[in-house]
């Protein structure tokens, strides 16, 4: 029997069919059904058995001891436990001094979705996940510009442009490497590529520009003048649709074009001929990763590719950016540009977000306001963040932490309490990520297999924690759950008069529909259960669209029938159906028009005349890419390294030239020194990098014991090279993609 599910390695959440034999997943292919990914999978997905089966999992709640060992502890000892080291640490620091950090992975949103309970019955504020080392300065920028996410239209793009993104191993887009292939092989359609590295990508690219390591803001700047000064901005739509286009038009106008391709690298002759294209073409879209999201300048290029874009009128059309619907944001896109500072580092707080470089400095300040308890879900923060022996040392001046997760991480080693989650197989699950315009999707995934004993699912533990504070004494789960036993209408009007009656029925409501709602559903599908409120906030905003997705019903009627078809949709659901003609409804700019003035990134355009082209030194004279995306790398999801069937070690790319300078061969080991520390790599000669570039994969240099006895660790975990004080002056964000290096060759 085949059982429907999905992919948890990246965003794309590709539709999977799966085999069983009892716990294990003997067989994968992709779902051709699925309505997003239509049977596309890569061959990261076909391993997830080595994600589901695994040494490292945890089947009991663990206490720490003050000489760092572990003990085992029962459940209701380990929520009592919790939740009084959380209310200590707010009855004497207050509340605003504990940390929440994660919500959930590539695979995982529902625990996050019910965070919001805990966090609220704790008094926590104060939150963080991995976005703020991504995607912050990113939203920052959207929010400013258009006031919600945009999302390119790669599948009608007549060019596509991924900057810093090599989407032939890191997707994010549904069936990105048939998409890449229809694009190349189409004569009226072309491929940007803008990469220090020949990647997989690359070679597909009809135009590769090979910029050199962190200038990438020079050839943008330097294409947008050229479409400026030749004439090839749309100024009839600039008029109609957007406020500061002229301020802007001058700015990229006195760019010294000759100048910034000398300082990228790039021909100018190449750069005229991108920029003509990007000009000419009927429908553009954009892609941004974390190649230039993680260097210098990053907030700045996120302005400048939508600037270009929106200077030629790629906005709201088929092929170009474009809006979308959301079941639940992932970012505040409405609150950009009135951030408030944090208290102890003063970085900016975009989305609610710390930045991820200051969460370790916020804890070991001697500062009054600093953190003083970390609450870490679904995340390990250790290992994916910079300087991870910082974050260590942050997590054991912390007076109380947390940690839930599937395994015994980097992370969890460190946390006073570890709690064990039930697998992203094991319960009710989906991901907030789509972002397809003008039909949108959603999947929810049951779970496919019985929990692992002695483990929990998020929703449950949240429920739990919630209701030991007594925030929920009062709440009347049986009526509710009673009402749910008679129908979604029933239930509708039941909670909505309960939710009016007594206010922690909605202030905790991730909790109560989980209690009530969630207890009368099958139990693979319980945790989906606070989809139904989502359901609810999307049929009231979008009911045209709703309904014209195939959803019936008016009201309260309406998002039951989408909450109904998003458990039945084994292969997802379309959700919203838009037209193009609507993309500028989302705005919430003022007067629903695309805002080019940005000052400060009117500014940032001008200082780039003296800003530096590079950040090496005699010291440390190569620039290391930590992190690359590879085709066995997955975050740290997949602990066990046997699931790779190739770079076993994760190799240290390095060219050619530079091997022969060191004396290295294939094969040979390398020490790695930076500003942050050391490590040793096995060595790969590489001729995609370029000299002076070298790359390290991320997800690697992870602790694991195949056989549960004393772990191994296999390849360098790559924060353990980096530093927090490298980073964005706006977002913070890090600087993982462009670290000084210096290599060392081992003597043999």
């Amino acid at each position: 029997m085949w059982h429907k599910t999905a992919c948890v390695l990246c965003s794309a959440n590709c539709g999977l069919e799966v085999r069983l034999d009892n716990r294990d997943i003997t067989r994968v292919r992709g779902n051709k059904t699925h309505v997003a990914s239509k049977g596309y999978t890569c061959e990261k997905g076909l391993r997830i058995n080595y994600y589901q089966n695994n040494t490292g999992r945890i089947t009991t709640p663990l206490k720490r001891l003050e000489d760092g060992t572990y003990i085992e502890v029962d459940w209701d000892t380990a929520i009592a436990g919790v939740a009084q080291g959380l209310k200590s640490v707010a009855e004497k620091y207050g509340a605003d001094k504990i940390l929440y950090y994660g919500g959930g992975g590539q695979g995982n949103h529902i625990g996050g979705a019910h965070s919001t309970a805990t966090r609220r019955a704790f008094g926590i504020v104060r939150k963080s996940n991995a976005l703020a080392q991504e995607k912050t300065g990113e939203a920052w920028v959207e929010g400013l510009m258009f006031g919600t996410h945009t999302h390119g239209g790669f599948h009608d793009a007549e060019v596509a442009i991924f900057l810093g993104k090599n989407p032939w191993h890191s997707h994010g887009f549904d069936e990105a490497r048939r998409v890449l292939k229809e694009i190349s092989n189409d004569e009226t359609r072309s491929l940007i590529v803008i990469d220090p590295r020949r990647t997989e990508t690359a070679d597909l690219a009809d135009f590769w520009l090979q910029v050199r390591p962190g200038t990438d803001a020079f050839l943008l700047a330097a294409i947008g003048s050229v479409i400026v000064n030749e004439g090839l901005t749309d100024d009839s739509w600039l008029s109609d649709n957007t406020v500061g286009a002229e301020l802007t038009k001058s700015a990229f106008a006195k760019v010294p074009i000759a100048d910034y391709s000398e300082r990228c690298g790039i021909p100018e002759n190449q750069i005229r001929d991108v920029a003509r294209r990007i000009a000419t073409a009927e429908s553009v879209s954009t892609y941004e990763d974390l190649g230039i999201e993680m260097g210098p300048n990053s907030t700045l290029i996120s302005y400048l590719h939508r600037a270009i874009s929106i200077l030629t009128g790629n906005f709201g059309k088929p092929g170009a950016l474009g809006p979308h619907t959301s079941v639940a944001p992932l970012f505040n896109y409405s609150a950009a540009g009135k951030e408030p500072l944090d208290p102890v580092t003063g970085g900016k707080i975009i989305s609610g977000l710390v930045p991820c470089n200051e969460i370790a400095d916020g804890f070991l300040s001697d500062h009054p306001e600093r953190s003083r308890a970390m609450f870490i879900e679904s995340g390990n923060p250790v290992h994916s963040l910079a300087e991870s022996e910082k974050f260590r040392q942050a997590m054991r001046a912390a007076e109380c932490t947390v940690v839930i997760d599937v395994a015994m991480t980097e992370t969890a080693e460190q946390a006073d309490w570890v709690l064990p989650a039930s697998s992203q197989y094991e319960k009710a699950e989906a991901t907030f990520f789509s972002a397809a315009f003008p039909e949108n999707m959603f999947h929810l995934r049951p779970a496919i297999i019985e929990p692992m004993e002695g483990t929990l699912s998020e929703p449950e533990i949240h429920s739990r924690l919630v209701q030991a504070t007594g925030v929920l004494d009062d709440v009347d789960f049986n009526s509710l759950r009673g009402a749910a036993e008679e129908g979604l209408q029933s239930f509708s009007e039941a909670f909505m008069t309960a939710a009016i009656e007594n206010k922690a029925v909605s202030e905790y409501g991730a909790v109560v529909l989980y209690e009530t709602l969630g207890k009368t559903l099958p139990w693979e599908k319980q945790g989906g259960a606070v989809l139904w409120f989502s359901c609810q906030m999307v049929a009231q905003k979008y009911p045209e669209q709703v309904r014209a997705a195939g959803h019936i019903g008016e009201g309260a009627e309406l998002g039951n029938a989408l909450f109904q078809a998003i458990l039945d949709g084994e292969d997802g659901v379309i959700f919203t159906r838009h037209t193009h003609e609507e993309a500028f409804d989302f705005l919430t700019t003022p007067d629903q028009r695309i805002n080019l003035d940005i000052k400060e990134m009117h500014t940032a355009l001008e200082g780039l005349v003296t800003a530096p082209v590079k950040y090496t030194s005699e010291e440390f004279p190569y620039i290391l890419a930590a992190g690359e995306r590879r085709g066995f790398s997955a975050n740290t999801i997949i602990r066990d390294p046997s699931w790779r069937k190739k770079d076993q070690e994760g190799a240290l790319r390095i060219h050619p030239k530079d091997a022969e300078e060191l004396r290295l061969d294939n094969g040979e080991r390398v020490r790695i020194i930076t500003p942050g520390g050391k490590a040793v790599a096995v060595v790969e000669i590489n001729e995609t990098v370029l000299p002076g570039y070298v790359s390290l994969p991320n997800g690697y240099g992870l602790s694991y014991s195949p056989a549960g006895g004393n772990p191994e660790i296999v390849g360098v975990a790559p924060n353990e090279l980096t530093s927090t004080e490298w980073r964005d002056p706006i977002a913070g964000t890090p600087w993982h993609k462009h670290v000084p290096a210096r290599l060392e060759a081992i003597a043999k």
